[in-house]
């Protein structure tokens, strides 16, 4: 590895991803001293850990320093075999974030990884460890837990309680990896000190100026996802669990789309295409997703990529995330005759193709919007697909209508979509017997979250799809805070025979629903 001066760690050009094929990779021998206590000056690891993105042979790590310096990574895969590989230069213009794709790793492995920044001056600083496990081609038995919505409506770390404890929850099931389907931080929403609850208790929080107000400019919004990462269960997991990470509305503001120009006073900047331009690149910069999806050869690896993906976890499950924001016209009553987008045309295209491709036994459609539920935008319009009139697909419900309808006529089985987004837990089927609409296969949603917000609930059912609702369970009384116990998260067990049993729980692991799916045959 080439020397690491000053001059290198402040140019631009380094900046970009660092991707090395592990077995290629032994000739990058260490060349730093190993820390223990980190010495003035040293990069500190500010913000934890994380892993994420993770398939039968790649991973992305990432890892944030409190200064400029090169992320190197220490990894310990099968047979004991370490290899050093050097990856992007952290540095001021992306907050000091750093990724680094895993590629060529070997399938249905443990590996341990061990992520430290080198400083200018060549030495290294603080150094942590995070472990995953590579899904396998063969069937084997996977688990994976999801949720959304993370220090929402001014509930945000609370000492007095542990912090967001729920993390702990879904970390003590010990998953193979963690879905967050969006509201991965609460930009719109202030954090203050101290909330009265309804019962006259006091709820503290730990405040940053970035969390105080709403975000708005591209150092307020790097400074919400900050806020996330000092909390210890956050830390712990995301250490252990890799993360497939999607975004929703709250990391720019309240139900937007693109275009909108906000009514909001607390915003001096009201062009929410200015503000969503900085949330993405925040979030992109904070989350553990590969920049490998950066559009463009030659392009800056830094400038934000496609959020809409799929995610291969071997012969048992492809996780297809999408993106239900970039791409949506603006919010109206729903009722337009000709179709309008909630995904776009080409994320539509992509999705039914790649499903229809799919060769494993499960296609999970991680969705960041519910399907069915009505989710409104104020009096009169409406925030996701549906629109309240139980009647044939009309504006945006026409998109999903085809969708379906493409995979029934592919002959597509085993499809499951997972959601959070409307603070409470449920379970729904949907049934062309029971529907207005009915070119489509009968299939499940599964809802759950919050995590660590207000709880809600429940929500009203549109009968376009045949929705029928199996299990729900919502809050004691509106944006009711963490402490009465209704957070939520869901867990998936899938045998190595391909049973998926899928569980609702609360924030300490206890079951509250199951239902347990065999697989059809395509």
């Amino acid at each position: 590895m080439s020397e690491l001066n000053r001059r290198t760690l402040l140019g631009g050009a380094l900046a970009g991803a660092g991707v090395l094929a592990l077995p290629e990779a032994a000739h990058a021998a260490s060349t730093g001293r190993s820390t223990g206590l980190v010495r003035a000056g040293r990069p500190r690891l500010s913000s934890g850990v994380a892993s994420g993105d993770v398939t039968t042979d790649g991973a992305t790590v990432w890892a944030r320093a409190d200064r400029p310096g090169r992320l190197l990574a220490t990894v310990t895969g099968p047979g004991r075999s370490r290899h050093r590989i050097p990856g992007p230069v952290a540095t001021e213009a992306t907050d000091f974030t750093a990724k680094l794709d895993l590629r060529h790793l070997a399938p249905g492995r443990e590996y341990g990884v061990s992520l430290t920044f080198e400083g200018a001056d060549g030495d290294l600083g603080e150094q942590a460890e995070l472990r995953f496990r590579t899904a396998a081609h063969h069937p084997a038995a996977t688990s994976f837990v999801w949720t959304g919505d993370t220090c929402g409506q001014g509930w945000g770390i609370n000492p007095d309680l542990g912090g967001l404890t729920a993390y702990a929850g879904m970390h003590a099931t010990r998953p193979d990896f963690f879905l967050h389907c969006g509201d991965t931080i609460y930009a719109d929403g202030p954090i203050s000190e101290r909330v009265t609850e309804p019962d006259g208790q006091v709820w503290r929080n730990i405040v940053t100026p970035e969390v105080s107000k709403v975000a708005e400019s591209l150092a307020e919004f790097r400074g919400r996802h900050r806020y996330t990462m000092l909390d210890e269960n956050v830390r712990s997991m995301y250490a252990d669990v890799p993360v497939l990470a999607q975004w929703d509305d709250h990391e720019t503001h309240n139900n937007w789309y693109p275009g909108q120009i906000l009514t909001d006073d607390r915003y001096t900047e009201r062009r929410v295409d200015v503000l969503a331009r900085r949330a993405r690149q925040a979030w992109w910069e904070y989350q553990p997703i590969s920049n490998r999806l950066s559009a463009g050869r030659g392009a800056d690896p830094n400038r934000p990529g496609r959020i809409y993906r799929k995610v291969a976890y071997g012969a048992h499950l492809d996780v297809f995330c999408l993106d239900m924001r970039s791409f949506k016209d603006p919010n109206t009553p729903g009722l337009e005759k000709e179709r309008t987008h909630i995904l776009g045309a080409e994320q539509t295209d992509w999705l039914i193709r790649e499903v229809s491709r799919s060769l494993a036994t499960w296609k999970v459609i991680a969705a960041d919007l519910p399907l069915g539920l009505v989710v409104p935008d104020g009096p009169v319009n409406e925030e996701s697909l549906s629109n309240r009139d139980p009647g044939a697909p009309l504006g945006k419900e026409l998109e999903l209508a085809a969708v379906l309808s493409a995979f029934k006529r592919a002959g597509v089985r085993n499809v499951v979509w997972l959601t959070a987004d409307v603070h409470y837990c449920a379970a729904h089927h949907y049934d062309p017997a029971r529907a207005a609409f009915a070119d489509f296969d009968p299939f499940w949603e599964f809802v759950a979250g919050p995590i660590a917000a207000g709880t809600f609930g429940p929500n009203q059912l549109d009968a376009t799809f045949g929705p029928r609702v199996d299990f729900a369970r919502a809050a004691d009384y509106p944006n009711q805070s963490p402490r009465g116990g209704n957070q939520f998260f869901g867990h998936v067990d899938i045998d190595r025979d391909g049973t998926f049993v899928v569980t609702l729980r609360k924030a300490d692991g206890t079951v509250l629903y199951a239902r347990t799916l065999e697989p059809q045959r395509r």
